[in-house]
């Protein structure tokens, strides 16, 4: 463990956990050693020191693993009723609170996100898990009409797919990977998860918590890894029925080429440069924390973060100058910090790549009002940038177009609604977006007009899995929450009775 680890981690069991040789693979059950016997490193991203070694999976230890899922696919899990899967979410989700102390202590080390944020993430995990419990009650079919001559009865029916396969994002795994894991469990189905070598921790130690709860052998397989090796591997699998992915547009684009073997469905939640904007008439008291943390939240690491804020021209100044003083009252510190706001981000090329794009942005003649350099002093040695904010941003200029993925706000002034929508339009992501205003009209029309697959009015961020959220363009398609995320774990059988 880190000096930092000892000094600020207060969980006995998420040090006896870390404290561990190696962190190996979790499949059909048991932790076990990669094939090859090789490792990686996983480091602290508020330190720069390395945290943990993990299992170097490859696609010999995915293929080990697909069988476990298969497997136990084709055992006695398929005969489990939903009362029962529903009852194994319920054991699941106490034992989760009880441990989410620990866990969000193992998710900061790893990933980098404040304590205070992870820990105000809980009643977000607990809905998940209460909604995927209330789904492995809901899979229903329906009896149709035909026009069969004589007495046949038609229907359908909704069945698992099989074995999943999930790969995990590294930006938020603790809850990230309850939208597989809760629709597995939820639709009879088993999974592969492939976590990110970024942050593999969370999943590995949850996995064992599911296991304490009763979880059958080989439902949920752990096989860590780089992508271009395990995560490649997973996608290309024969015997891997489907597809769950969140992360870059271009390695999208490489699952997609790679499930082309069997054809496999997918559900891909990929990049994003959403538009957030903030009407003449909006409530700056509510608009500016609401623009700014939905950039800077998680050290702008989120998908859907609205990082060009589209400001109408008559209140440019004054949202500026609002926002900066915002700014102010934001704490960057280290992840087990609980006076922290922001964290550092998640790796050495991840920090290197944001400053990059603050040198692009001042290259292109947009003015640097805040932030832009690495931090120093006791942060020296983590992955820590200032939150930056750029003015006069025109849309053409790539801080506006390209996805930085880092606490980098761009502010771009517009005239009226129709240009503000046409702005927001051009781009070839489609993931999130917002409008602040105090008309109804006005919202409506931007809502309707914007396209993109998810739009907050008067707020930002809010998900629930009841209603979902999900992209479209470039930044991917299926359902994340609401029924329609379902789908992507079961399949339509259709019937036909003659009588």
């Amino acid at each position: 463990m880190t000096t930092f680890q000892q000094n600020f981690a207060r969980s006995e069991q998420a040090q006896d956990f870390l404290a561990r040789d190696v962190h190996h693979l979790v499949i059909d059950g048991r932790r076990v050693p990669a094939m090859s016997g090789q490792t990686l490193t996983t480091v602290d991203p508020s330190t720069g020191e390395v945290l943990a070694r993990l299992a170097a999976g490859d696609a010999a230890d995915v293929d080990r693993a697909v069988i476990a899922a298969r497997r136990a696919f084709e055992g006695p899990w398929r005969t489990w009723t939903p009362y029962q899967r529903q009852a194994l979410l319920a054991r699941i989700a106490q034992l989760l609170d009880e441990r989410f102390e620990e866990l969000i202590q193992i998710e900061a080390m790893d990933m980098g996100a404040p304590v205070s944020r992870l820990r105000a993430s809980k009643p977000a995990l607990m809905k998940m898990l209460s909604f995927f419990s209330s789904q492995a009650a809901n899979i229903a079919g329906e009896t149709l009409m035909n026009g069969i001559p004589g007495t046949v009865a038609t229907m359908t029916l909704k069945a698992p797919v099989g074995v999943v396969g999930g790969i995990i994002p590294w930006n938020g795994p603790l809850n990230g990977q309850f939208w597989i894991v809760g629709a597995v469990l939820a639709s009879g189905c088993t999974t592969v998860l492939k976590p990110s070598e970024e942050a593999s921790l969370s999943v590995l130690r949850v996995t064992e918590i599911l296991h304490e709860a009763g979880l059958p052998d080989g439902v949920v397989n752990v096989v860590t890894g780089l992508g271009k090796e395990a995560g490649h591997a997973l996608a290309a699998h024969p015997d891997v029925d489907r597809i769950a992915f969140t992360g870059s547009t271009q390695t999208g684009r490489s699952i997609i080429e790679a499930s082309t073997v069997n054809i496999k469905k997918l559900q891909l939640e990929l990049g994003g440069k959403s538009a957030d904007i903030v009407c003449a008439d909006a409530d700056l008291d509510k608009a500016v924390p609401g623009a700014a943390m939905g950039v800077f939240a998680n050290s702008g690491q989120i998908c859907f973060a609205g990082t060009r804020v589209l400001v109408q021209r008559p209140i440019v100044e004054e949202f500026t100058e609002q926002l900066l003083a915002f700014m102010d009252t934001l704490r960057v510190g280290y992840s087990l910090d609980d006076a922290a706001t922001l964290g550092p981000v998640i790796s050495q090329p991840q920090l290197d790549k944001v400053l990059s794009y603050i040198d692009v942005g001042r290259a292109e003649g947009a003015e640097l009002l805040r932030g832009g350099q690495r931090l120093g002093g006791e942060l020296e040695n983590g992955y820590f940038v200032q939150p930056s904010v750029f003015g006069g941003v025109t849309n053409e200029m790539r801080i506006a177009r390209e996805e930085i993925f880092g606490p980098v706000l761009s502010i771009l002034p517009f005239d009226d609604v129709d240009e503000a929508i046409a702005i927001a339009n051009d781009s070839q992501y489609g993931l999130g977006g917002a409008v602040w205003s105090q008309s109804l009209s006005t919202a409506l029309r931007v809502v309707h007009g914007v396209h993109t697959g998810t739009m907050w009015v008067n707020c930002y961020g809010h998900i629930d899995p009841m209603v979902g959220f999900g992209g479209t363009k470039l930044s991917g398609y299926g359902s994340k929450g609401s029924a329609a995320h379902m789908d992507n774990y079961l399949y339509t059988k259709s019937v036909y009775m003659e009588l």
